[in-house]
């Protein structure tokens, strides 16, 4: 097949040429209209090569699929419905014209399972490697019942955390030691960690079965820097406390042999490792029995405390350890 060079394309024809066979078509203006309902949200997401993604091992198709999933749970934390998605990919010369087509093709397969209307795209020349940013907006409903958080409301999570990183660090260990030796790295046994990395999963049935549930949380966010770092965020603007149990952290099946092969703890991977884009809501601790019965696609890890606790993480003895995360100045429980 002849390579076909963005040179010879030309922007706007490579754009149109991307939008064919897709239910979209090509825009410049992205909007849509509430009729006094709802309010709209918007989320924006900026991925870039060497510090996001690796494109040694990462497919062009599942970090188009990611961009787009991570961005939508954003809005799935505000409650919001996705509507509409912006995207600007800056392009290496690297990269030709049918690796950018398959990175669309990820991009418009997650777009048209989280139900987004309107897709626009642009395409940027870039110095320093593949760039994408994202920009999603959601709907939400006027008079949801929102509640302020209260102590004793529960902590809850969509998914195993941790795995991210450790697929992550199973396909930087496979990368090392195809640098060395040539040799191909053992990826089967650790799949689900590493399609945990490569492709989160975000159900586009969240707020659907939420609202079937009769449960509306009254906070939420997504877990993208680890654990502790979204509970501190809870924390900061619930002016609340919080608990997390450690035993009651869910995990992937092989978590544990895969930290002692590694030599990572797998609740150290949880709290600070980052990449799992989960979902956490703080649920009305009336809703205990709906979440038990009706709604178990969701752990409960912990619940509200008083302000003066802090975020803590409660071991299975019953000390009870201060969260520290990234980007937190732990003295004074604000971001640096």
């Amino acid at each position: 097949m002849e390579e076909r060079r963005f040179s010879d394309i030309g922007r706007v024809a490579a754009i149109e040429a991307l939008y064919e066979g897709t239910p979209y078509r090509a825009t410049d203006s992205i909007y849509f209209e509430t009729g006094g309902k709802s309010y709209v949200t918007s989320r924006n997401r900026l991925f870039l090569e060497g510090l996001d993604f690796d494109l040694t091992y990462f497919p062009l198709r599942h970090l188009g699929y990611r961009c787009v999933s991570v961005v939508s749970g954003d809005l799935y934390a505000e409650l919001s419905s996705p509507r509409t998605l912006d995207i600007r990919v800056g392009i290496s010369s690297k990269l030709d014209f049918a690796q950018i087509k398959e990175l669309w093709e990820g991009m418009v397969t997650a777009a048209g399972e989280h139900g987004y209307k309107k897709v626009g795209l642009d395409l940027i020349p870039s110095r320093n490697g593949l760039a994408v940013s994202v920009s999603a907006s959601g709907e939400t409903p006027y008079g949801m019942d929102r509640q302020k958080p209260q102590v004793k409301d529960l902590i809850c999570v969509s998914g195993s955390l941790g795995a991210a990183f450790f697929g992550q660090q199973v396909l930087e260990r496979g990368k090392r030691r195809f640098e060395k030796d040539g040799s191909q790295p053992e990826l089967e046994k650790y799949k689900m960690m590493v399609a945990s990395y490569l492709k989160p999963e975000i159900s586009p049935y969240t707020l659907s079965a939420l609202k079937e549930a009769g449960i509306t949380p009254s906070m939420g966010y997504l877990i993208d820097r680890g654990l502790a770092d979204a509970v501190k965020r809870l924390v900061r603007d619930s002016s609340l406390g919080a608990k997390v149990y450690a035993d009651k952290i869910p995990f992937e099946g092989n978590s544990f042999e895969l930290g002692k092969e590694l030599d990572i703890d797998p609740i150290s991977a949880a709290m600070n490792g980052g990449d799992d884009y989960r979902l956490l809501y703080v649920v009305p601790i009336s809703s205990y029995e709906k979440l038990r019965h009706d709604f178990q696609a969701f752990d409960i890890i912990g619940h509200m405390a008083r302000e003066d606790v802090g975020a803590v993480m409660v071991t299975p003895d019953g000390l009870e350890l201060p969260l520290r995360a990234q980007g937190w100045n732990d003295a004074a429980g604000q971001e640096e």
